[in-house]
C-alpha cells in the first residue's frame, strides 16, 4: 500500500483561504506543527484527517487524494530533456521536490515551455525559405493534416480495392487490359492513348459527359495503369470516397477536390499492390523496393509511397514517411504514418542526402541521421524522373526519400551492412538552419532563430555565423 501525501494540495487549500498553518490547524484541531508536518509530505494523512479537512473546507476527499504527480514527474522530466536546457540537468530527487514543494512554479514552467513548443512549431512551419507558413492552410496542407492524424491509412479504400481487383495473384501485366475492359463493360467508358501535343500538356483526361478517358503517351506503362484504377475509383467507389470525404471534416471546395484526388490515388496503388501480399513481399525481401516494384508491375516511387500505408490493425509493416523534393528543396509530395518531426518539416537540412542524392542520379543512398533532440532515424533517397514533354521538359529529376525510426532499421535490407553501434555512424541534421541549435555546422546558411551563436572578433569559425 502506498501512503497518502497532500502536502501541496493542502498548502494551497491553506493559502486560498488566507490562513496561516495555526489558523488551520486550530480549526482541525490539530496542532500547527502536524499541519507543517503534512504540507512537507513527512507525515502520510490519516483517513480521519482527511474527512476532516473535507467537512471544515467543503472540498471533495477525492480532489485532495488525486495522484497527479506520477503523471507530472513523467512530464517534466521530458521537458527538462530539451536541448534548450543546456548543462546539467536536475536529477529525479530534484523534480520529485520541484513538484511536492513548488507545483505551481512547476505548472508554470510546464505551461511556459508548451508556449515554447508551439511557438517553435508554428516557426519550423516557416520552412527553409520563410515563406511557407503562408502555404499551411492551403488545401495541401490541410490534406496532409488529415492523412497524417489518420496514420496514412484508410481500411474503407483498402476494402474497395480488394473488392475491386478481386483476385490477388493475377498477373501485374495485365492490368491495364483489364481494367479498361472494366470501365467499357460496367461502365461505358472508353479508354485511348493519345499523342502527347493532342493532351494540351495534360497526362490524364477523363470526359464524364463523352464517357472516355485519354492517357498521355508521355505516361509510361505503370503510371497508364495507375491512371486507370484512379478513374474506376472515381466511378465505382463514389460512395466510398463521399464517406472518407465527410469524414474529414474539411469544407473549402479547392481543399475537397484535391481531397478525393488523393484518396482516389490511394485507392489506386491498394488495388496495384493489394495489402497482403504487399506486406508479405516487402517483409520477404527486407524492403527492397526494385524487386518489390517488379513484382507488381509498379514504379519506384509508387512503390514507396505504398510503404507508407501499411498501418492495417494486426498487419503492420514499418512505419515509413515519404517525400519528394525538387531540385530548389521544395517538398512537392509529404505522406506520413508517424508523428516524427523530420517528416513534418524536413526537407531543408543540407546535411541531408536527400539533396545528394541529384548527384548520383537512379542510385538508392541510405543514410543515418540523428535531429538536435537525439531522434535517431533510417532514410533512403534515390532521383526519379517526371514524364518528359519535350526537349524543353528534359532533367526534370525529383528526389524521394523514405525514412523510419531507427528501431526498426534492423528490418530493412538496405541498412543491413551497416554497424548500428558506430557512434559516428549518424549525421547529425536538423529541420533547417533558422531552427536548428547545432553549433560549429560548416553547412550553416542562417543565424538560428532560438540561439546566439558566439562570435569571436579574433577567431574565424568554419562558418561565417560562428567562431
Amino acid at each position: 500500500m502506498t501512503k497518502t501525501l497532500i502536502g501541496p494540495r493542502l498548502r494551497q487549500l491553506r493559502r486560498a483561504r488566507k490562513q496561516t498553518q495555526a489558523e488551520m490547524a486550530a480549526r482541525l484541531g490539530v496542532s500547527p506543527s502536524y499541519v507543517n508536518l503534512l504540507e512537507n509530505n513527512q507525515r502520510s494523512l490519516s483517513v480521519q484527517m482527511l474527512m476532516a479537512i473535507s467537512e471544515a473546507y467543503a472540498v471533495d476527499w477525492r480532489d485532495l487524494t488525486r495522484d497527479d504527480a506520477t503523471r507530472r514527474l513523467a512530464e517534466l522530466r521530458s521537458v527538462v530533456q530539451d536541448p534548450l536546457f543546456a548543462g546539467d540537468r536536475p536529477d529525479l530527487q530534484e523534480l520529485r521536490g520541484a513538484i511536492d514543494h513548488a507545483p505551481r512554479l512547476v505548472a508554470q514552467f510546464l505551461r511556459l515551455h508548451g508556449t515554447h513548443r508551439t511557438a517553435l512549431e508554428k516557426m519550423m512551419r516557416l520552412g527553409a525559405s520563410g515563406d511557407e507558413a503562408l502555404v499551411r492552410s492551403t488545401p495541401e496542407a490541410v490534406i496532409h493534416d488529415f492523412f497524417r492524424d489518420h496514420s496514412n491509412h484508410f481500411p474503407a479504400l483498402e476494402g474497395a480495392a480488394e473488392t475491386a481487383r478481386g483476385d490477388p495473384g493475377s498477373p501485374a501485366e495485365d492490368h491495364f487490359v483489364s481494367l479498361r475492359e472494366r470501365l467499357a463493360a460496367d461502365h461505358g467508358i472508353s479508354v485511348e492513348v493519345r499523342r502527347i501535343e493532342d493532351m494540351q500538356d495534360a497526362l490524364r483526361v477523363y470526359d464524364a459527359g463523352a464517357a472516355r478517358v485519354t492517357l498521355s503517351q508521355a505516361l509510361d506503362h505503370p503510371n497508364r495503369v495507375f491512371q486507370l484504377a484512379h478513374v474506376l475509383c472515381a466511378v465505382a467507389y463514389p460512395d466510398v470516397l463521399d464517406a472518407v470525404v465527410a469524414d474529414s471534416g474539411i469544407t473549402a471546395e479547392t481543399a475537397l477536390a484535391r481531397l478525393r484526388i488523393e484518396l482516389a490515388n490511394y485507392f489506386a496503388a491498394a488495388y496495384l499492390m493489394p495489402y497482403a501480399p504487399f506486406l508479405a513481399e516487402a517483409e520477404a525481401t527486407h524492403y527492397d523496393i526494385d524487386r518489390i516494384g517488379s513484382v507488381f508491375g509498379v514504379s519506384f516511387e509508387q512503390v514507396c509511397q505504398r510503404l507508407s500505408t501499411l498501418q492495417r490493425d494486426g498487419a503492420k509493416g514499418v512505419p515509413f514517411f515519404f517525400l519528394r523534393v525538387d531540385k530548389a528543396g521544395n517538398v512537392t509530395k509529404r505522406f506520413n504514418s508517424t508523428s516524427f518531426h523530420l517528416a513534418e518539416y524536413g526537407g531543408a537540412c543540407p546535411v541531408w542526402n536527400i539533396h545528394t542524392a541529384f548527384y548520383t542520379p537512379g542510385v538508392i543512398m541510405p543514410q543515418f541521421v540523428e535531429m538536435p533532440d537525439g531522434e535517431r532515424f533510417f532514410t533512403i533517397s534515390r532521383t526519379v524522373h517526371r514524364p518528359v514533354f519535350s526537349a524543353e521538359t528534359q532533367d526534370r529529376r525529383l528526389t524521394l526519400a523514405l525514412g523510419c525510426g531507427i528501431e526498426h532499421a534492423h528490418r530493412i535490407g538496405y541498412a543491413s551492412s551497416f554497424n548500428l553501434d558506430d557512434p559516428k555512424l549518424f549525421s547529425p541534421i536538423g529541420i533547417n538552419c533558422h531552427l536548428c541549435p547545432r553549433q560549429a555546422c560548416s553547412q550553416r546558411a542562417h543565424q538560428p532563430l532560438l540561439i546566439d551563436l558566439p562570435i569571436d572578433a579574433n577567431r574565424r569559425g568554419s562558418t561565417r555565423y560562428e567562431s
